[in-house]
């Protein structure tokens, strides 16, 4: 595949010759055809339980990007998507051109599908489907204001996280200040996912004002990511560190209304008042986050004091050490967006599962369905005219922050009365013997669990603020 990148790249180099604000935007989810012979509810349940585990085991196992040799606040829409993400709309170039980007708190770039060559394989929406899908893609030649990073920009470090990139025209040369080489490719993994491009300097335009000089990837081939991605981890390349922002919140719909008109509200805020909290939020604060070499990629993540997990009000029995993360890096708690179901490491899901087994005494359980979708425990809840009575479960934050799940978020229905947990952890899927491992967060709070809860990452004061709120 690099010797297709290489030559991507090749034509794509003859293509070219700080504000303070808050802005609101519509946060999008994607739904699966109703008339698509495939939409089979288990299959669809299988498929995000192991896009989650696939996650989970990238966020787990980073691997280092490669190269291949005024105060305001604005709101944009948030949307959902059956392929378990959510998605805004941004608008970049002069004049502007607007494409969709999935939203990701657990990555630091931001990167759009770049020119008429631009190649995405196996991007279907739909898991049962091998067909390629045409996809909106930026026009570097349509705006005025496109320019390749050069090799010695300092934001070129940015893309590929360190200070030494292959520049060689560059460090050869005699008058290495008029040096006019181009930053060098990039190459991204996102679990299952990849792209591949190069480092723009771009216009992004957010309602009325105009930010110059954003660092944008250009990507030219992709392989199953159905959009572009904006980064809004920790890190120098991520929208919210480049918009200087202070705080920005969402609040994600319920996934019954994938790939719908319906969506939600982005905020990106960069208000100059610190201390103010949110009305009615609950904060708890972000934990430092590890340092481990040849692990960067654990600094982008946002990492919470998860104190405890309880079960109908009784304490799951989980090991201390995988609560908080090490100084190796395993352990620990991260809120991630691209994630749809949450994962567990095993000796935390373990006893979990045996805890709502051991408390569920008037459903039997339906091990078919959990063959099926890789998802455990299923239990037969139909019985008509009853409602369906399942432990609370309850997740508990340092600094006293706690809440208590409705029972959509951690349970989805399928079936004729069928419902099942929806944590996975390594080896569930499928009767898979794939396997995670430890390294890593050990646990990753995908936004299932999040559905209809207004999420707020105070930046300014190192804080997550939570609430449940109907977001449509």
């Amino acid at each position: 595949m690099s010797s297709r990148v290489l030559c991507f790249v090749s034509l794509l180099l003859c293509i070219f010759p700080a504000i303070a604000f808050a802005l609101h935007l519509p946060l999008t989810l994607t739904h699966f055809d109703a008339n698509d012979p495939s939409r089979d509810p288990y299959q669809i349940l299988s498929y995000l339980a192991s896009s989650s585990l696939a996650r989970a085991h990238h966020l787990k196992n980073p691997q280092i990007t490669a190269t291949a040799t005024s105060d305001a606040t604005t709101t944009t829409p948030l949307f959902s998507h059956s392929y378990g993400g959510y998605s805004i709309s941004l608008s970049f170039g002069t004049p502007p051109q607007i494409l969709p980007f999935v939203m990701d708190t657990s990555s630091d770039f931001v990167w759009f599908p770049c020119t008429h060559r631009y190649v995405c394989k196996n991007c279907s929406f739909s898991p049962s489907s091998d067909q390629n899908v045409t996809i909106p893609s930026f026009i570097p030649k349509l705006s005025s204001s496109s320019r390749l990073v050069g090799c010695r920009n300092p934001k070129c470090s940015w893309v590929h996280h360190t200070n030494k990139t292959q520049c060689d025209e560059c460090r050869n040369s005699l008058t290495p200040q008029n040096c006019t080489q181009a930053c060098p490719p990039y190459f991204l993994l996102y679990g299952p996912g990849t792209t591949a491009g190069v480092a723009l300097s771009e216009t992004l335009n957010l309602g009325d004002r105009t930010v110059s000089n954003f660092l944008v990837g250009c990507s030219i081939f992709s392989s199953r990511q159905p959009a572009g991605i904006a980064g809004f981890g920790r890190g120098l390349p991520s929208l919210p560190t480049q918009l200087k922002l202070h705080k920005f919140s969402y609040c994600l719909i319920s996934h019954r209304f994938d790939d719908s008109p319906s969506s939600s509200t982005l905020i990106l805020d960069s208000t100059s008042d610190m201390d103010r909290k949110t009305n009615g939020l609950i904060y708890t604060p972000f934990i430092k986050n590890p340092i481990v070499r040849g692990k960067e990629a654990f600094q982008v993540y946002y990492y919470v004091g998860l104190r405890k997990i309880t079960v109908g009000g009784r304490r799951v029995k989980v090991p201390r050490k995988f609560l908080s993360p090490g100084k190796n890096g395993n352990g620990g708690t991260i809120v991630d967006s691209g994630s749809t179901f949450t994962f567990m490491a095993r000796e935390i899901f373990e006893p979990l599962a045996v805890e709502f087994v051991k408390q569920v005494k008037n459903y039997s359980r339906a091990r078919d369905v959990e063959v099926l979708t890789g998802l455990r425990p299923c239990f037969d809840v139909k019985d008509m005219g009853k409602p369906v009575e399942l432990p609370e479960l309850r997740l508990h934050f340092k600094g006293g922050a706690e809440i208590a799940l409705p029972l959509e978020n951690y349970f989805a229905v399928v079936g004729e009365g069928v419902a099942c947990l929806t944590v996975v952890t390594d080896g569930d899927v499928g009767g898979g013997k794939a396997v995670v491992g430890h390294s890593g967060p050990a646990i990753v709070l995908g936004s299932f669990q999040m559905q209809n809860y207004y999420v707020e990452y105070d930046l300014g004061n190192q804080r997550l603020g939570l609430k449940p709120q109907l977001c449509i």
